[in-house]
């Protein structure tokens, strides 16, 4: 029988007791978050009809977050006698369960408003309810509205402000969605964009995996331990065709068998036709740059539907979802993000520390860095510099991309800057610190000199060899460096598994410790410009154009111990 913590045995009880009808007692209320103005690119249409249905999320403030990330760091440091003895499920939950009387609190506010709530995390510290509108407005005196974003015709149920009792401040962290408007636009953006047909049979030229192989030593025999896996993370309708993959390693890996292929797992009413019709450039290139470079390891493409509870387009779901299985992957793999000032801070937070979870437990988490160079995910007119999320987190992995031979340099669209809502983690800041004093004031106050510095590492990024739709061509951005580089963990994950010994976990501290950095190719040359500026330069250490620099597969094994 499995035993509950204390404060989610007691958050289930007093939710169960929520079934016996009590009146509602006024309570003291509190704007608990709030925006000026409706958004500019949205106009208001007018109220809520009264019952509609809304789903929302209730984030309850975790118990010991800071707990759990030294917890992290001490299994993920490499100086740390605690390296590589991951938490279990249950220890994770003990750190991010709140605390009984946050449980208590909330659990009676539902209970005194006849509200049933189910929770979505095994900790208990998130829960979703669905009420009308009436009741939304009545419970967090609120205006729940309806927004139509003019350039596309959708429309949002929102709020600009809503209160909390304030006896529930410090317990409830936030509810969700409520002031936060997303946009078409906000969805989070692949980087892809296929750029030609031909193959050419220079690598200097274009990118397949035998140049991969070549240029980062990456080998080609199959791993063997078959309980390490990769996740690939794919989003808005992005389907990773298997015929396109029997096309792709036929051509690029005659050495795998053609019917090498990936497992499926879905949420959020996601899916994965087959229609060749169907086929999405990201999901195709996700897919083929695991199986086809992770040559055995087995691959899990995760799609997430647009019926997502968490007003992220999926995100949290995916992240709760992950933390919710017994045996997460040992890498899970991101080509989709958004530009940081699009997301409220509790919510960036909120999923960060997600992935921190996650990164106790054992599982390296990458995403891209994004293909606007300074401003942004993609390029768009901009005068401060603008970050990107989750790349910005500093319990994930952030890859830039890179572009020719001997030497690579970087690509000018690599992503990379500064947080504004994450400061510099401390396994970071010497790396930072070195850069920022080499730059002096250039580009001063267009961005966060104390914010977590992006990317960590970065791989090639540009005209990288897919198959798309029965077609061949190149692709370039930051989605293309990462299932590389997530290949790369997990084939060095494979060889430490069949040596007995644990996975990387959180990468962060490994690579930015001297080993680490020994074992990566600085990559020195290049910029990535955007807001009418240079952005910034690659220069030697780390630098937020490619990060620490590229990976080498031979010194990376003699770096964690093989």
């Amino acid at each position: 029988m499995k035993l509950l913590s204390s404060s989610t045995a007691l958050l289930v009880a007093c939710l169960a007791a929520a079934a016996a009808h009590a009146k509602p007692t006024a309570r003291s209320m509190q704007v608990h978050e709030s925006r000026e103005s409706v958004p500019a690119a949205f106009a208001r249409v007018g109220p809520a009809p009264q019952d509609t249905m809304l789903n929302l999320r209730i984030s309850l403030v975790q118990g010991d977050l800071a707990g759990l990330e030294k917890a992290l760091m001490d299994v993920s440091d490499p100086a740390s006698p605690l390296k590589g003895q991951f938490l279990s499920k249950e220890q994770v939950e003990a750190f991010v369960a709140p605390k009984p009387e946050t449980a208590a609190a909330v659990a009676a506010w539902l209970k005194e408003n006849d509200i049933t709530a189910t929770k979505i995390t095994p900790a208990g510290d998130a829960l979703s309810i669905s009420i009308p509108v009436s009741k939304a407005n009545a419970l967090l005196d609120a205006e729940f509205t309806v927004f139509n974003h003019t350039r596309s015709g959708t429309t949002s149920v929102r709020t600009l402000s809503y209160s909390i009792p304030a006896d529930l401040k410090g317990h409830l962290d936030f509810i969700h969605p409520t002031t936060f408007v997303p946009a078409t636009e906000d969805k989070p953006a692949p980087a892809a964009n296929l750029t030609g047909d031909a193959v050419p049979a220079s690598c200097a030229t274009t990118i397949t995996p035998a140049c991969l192989q070549a240029l980062y030593g990456i080998p080609t025999t199959p791993a063997t331990v078959r309980t390490n896996t990769i996740g690939v993370s794919g989003f808005i309708q992005q389907f990773a065709n298997k015929q396109d993959l029997r096309t792709f390693l036929t051509r690029f890996r005659p050495d795998l068998s053609a019917t090498t292929s990936f497992a499926l797992q879905t949420l959020d009413g996601g899916e994965n036709p087959q229609q060749l019709s169907e086929a999405g450039i990201e999901a195709n290139l996700d897919t083929q740059y695991t199986v086809g470079i992770a040559s055995g390891v087995p691959i899990t493409f995760i799609s997430v539907g647009d019926d997502n509870r968490d007003g992220l387009n999926g995100f949290l779901d995916m992240a709760d979802t992950l933390i919710g299985e017994n045996n997460a992957p040992q890498v899970l793999s991101t080509s989709y993000g958004f530009d940081e000032p699009e997301l409220p801070n509790n919510l960036a937070n909120s999923l960060c520390n997600a992935y921190m979870q996650l990164g106790a437990r054992g599982t390296s988490i990458l995403y891209s860095s994004g293909d606007g160079g300074v401003s942004g995910s993609q390029s768009q007119n901009c005068n401060t510099f603008i970050p990107t999320f989750p790349s910005g987190c500093p319990f994930v992995t952030s890859v830039g991309a890179t572009t020719g031979i001997n030497p690579e340099t970087a690509a000018d669209f690599s992503s990379g800057g500064f947080s504004n809502i994450f400061s510099q983690p401390s396994f970071q800041s010497s790396a930072v610190s070195t850069f920022l004093n080499a730059i002096g004031n250039t580009n001063a106050g267009k961005f966060n000199r104390a914010g977590r510095g992006f990317p960590d590492i970065s791989a090639q990024g540009v005209d990288v060899q897919i198959v798309f739709q029965g077609q061949f061509g190149g692709v370039d951005g930051t989605s293309c460096s990462t299932p590389i580089t997530a290949s790369i963990i997990s084939l060095l994950n494979d060889q430490l598994a069949a040596a007995g010994k644990p996975s990387l976990g959180f990468l962060n501290p490994f690579l930015y410790s001297a080993a680490g950095r020994a074992a990566l190719t600085d990559i020195t040359s290049g910029s990535n410009p955007g807001c009418n500026t240079n952005g910034f330069t690659a220069r030697a250490g780390w630098d937020p154009v490619t990060g620490l620099g590229t990976p080498n597969f031979a010194a990376l094994r003699t770096a964690v111990g093989l």
